[in-house]
């Protein structure tokens, strides 16, 4: 694996993920709930998964301790909470504030980590963060000035912010779990968990399988083959390379991508302050990739120094005992 092996997962990552929400309107399209979709998407993903999880990873499902599956069982539900609120929030708002909104997680993440997972944010990730941030209030208002066709545009785009805030728990515990869990562990657990918590959402709330057409069923299975395993499971993968943090602030690429579908196939316009919003954004991703890119040359680095040192010591001390 090189250096740049992560930046490059989590860029097809982004692009895999951009299409969700297209997915999602075209499944609301066919009549499916919000909670209904969000089941069908972490259900599908989960059942896809268990074989593959319990044959590899089995044994370390069985050695789990109780401290993990609770952590996973938290980050599971949190996970169920984005997808359910996002979903809902495409119902009320357009594609572009709903992206947005629900990926503003990092300045959640930068205020987070540092106090949860002690990691400290260089200064140049801070500017990313904060051109970022700036990116999305551009974005924002620009959006709302024309979302006149929108149903609801604040209570789409505060669920939409509640999305955000439960990505931000989600990411958190998934980078503490994922430096003494596998990937494959971590994930089936969590997509488990969360399809579990939706379905009795979705159950609770009378909605059933029957009432789902086929065409939804369709746009369910591509969300969760796409976005769900491929998009995801690439965040979560570089979670153990890459700082939670940039990782929050890369997904931000999401709403540019999302943003133009909408316009292609959704005829979904855009102004220039929003335009400029997708410059600022990139920037700031652009900022904190290359701050990500230098800690990492720092840290293997410094393991190279101390492998080094170490290997001259052994050899020191072997020929000590000759």
């Amino acid at each position: 694996m090189t250096r740049s092996t992560p930046f490059l997962v989590l860029g097809i990552g982004v692009a895999i993920v951009s299409t969700a929400s297209i997915l999602v309107r075209y499944a609301q399209a066919n009549e499916a709930s919000s909670a209904s979709i969000a089941a069908g998407r972490l259900t599908i993903a989960a059942l896809i998964m268990a074989p593959i999880a319990l044959s590899r990873a089995g044994p370390e499902l069985l050695r789990l301790r109780r401290k993990d599956l609770l952590l996973c069982a938290a980050s599971g539900l949190l996970l169920a909470a984005h997808f359910w609120t996002w979903i809902a929030s495409l119902e009320y708002t357009s594609v572009a504030n709903s992206t947005v909104l629900v990926t503003t997680n990092p300045v959640w993440v930068a205020l987070l980590s540092a106090w949860l997972l002690r990691e400290k944010p260089a200064y140049a990730q801070l500017v990313g963060v904060a051109l970022t941030f700036a990116g999305t209030l551009l974005i924002f208002f620009a959006e709302s000035s024309h979302s006149g066709q929108a149903a609801s545009p604040m209570l789409g785009n505060f669920l939409a912010l509640i999305g955000a805030l439960a990505a931000s728990g989600y990411l958190l515990i998934g980078r503490n779990l994922r430096s003494s869990l596998s990937l494959l562990s971590y994930v089936w657990l969590t997509y488990s968990f969360a399809a579990m918590g939706l379905i009795v959402a979705a159950l609770a709330g009378g909605n059933t399988i029957q009432e789902i057409s086929f065409n939804a069923w369709l746009m369910i299975a591509a969300l969760a083959v796409g976005p769900q395993l491929l998009g995801h499971t690439a965040f979560n993968w570089a979670l153990r390379r890459v700082t939670a943090t940039f990782v929050a602030v890369t997904i931000l690429g999401e709403p540019i991508g999302s943003a133009l579908l909408a316009w292609w196939l959704l005829d979904e316009g855009f102004v220039p302050l929003q335009l400029a919003g997708f410059v600022v954004l990139l920037w700031g991703i652009l900022v904190a990739a290359k701050a990500e890119r230098i800690g990492i040359s720092k840290t293997l680095t410094a393991e190279h120094t101390e492998d080094a040192a170490r290997n001259a010591e052994n050899q020191n001390t072997h020929r000590g005992g000759r």
